[in-house]
């Protein structure tokens, strides 16, 4: 079975097919200096840290756009962080649902200690302007 969500946010449609891990880019400022963090496909790429509220952090120097940093994807993650299974499906579910949930951060500072403030979307998706 394959779940499609189709959200609108500041009147940019994207859909996501769950089944197939990369349809459409994802992307955040970062926590700590609030920079768009860009694909590498921009040439504008960063080294991006990513945590947990558990201390864990994954670093990504080749964010390619899909939410991947570090071999973590983001949503599994989040999914984790709220006690689900890990499962993209079910953190991408949550985190467009707007219920309470919390969120991992990222940052470009190595040594950022988490806290329960979600990174803001990037609406150019790491890609444009």
């Amino acid at each position: 079975m394959v779940t499609t969500l189709i959200t609108s946010k500041m009147q940019q449609l994207t859909t996501v097919n769950v089944k197939d891990k990369t349809m459409g880019f994802f992307s955040w400022h970062t926590n700590d200096t609030q920079e768009p963090i860009w694909n590498i496909w921009t040439g504008k790429a960063k080294t991006v840290h990513m945590f947990d509220n558990q201390g864990n952090s994954w670093r990504e120097d080749n964010y390619e756009g899909y939410g991947d940093f570090g071999g973590k994807d983001y949503y599994e993650l989040l999914a984790e962080m709220n006690g689900l299974d890990s499962d993209r499906g079910l953190g991408i579910t949550l985190a467009f649902s707007g219920d309470p949930h919390i969120t991992p951060n990222l940052a470009i500072n190595p040594d950022w200690q988490w806290k329960d403030e979600p990174p803001l979307d990037h609406e150019g998706q790491g890609h444009w302007g």
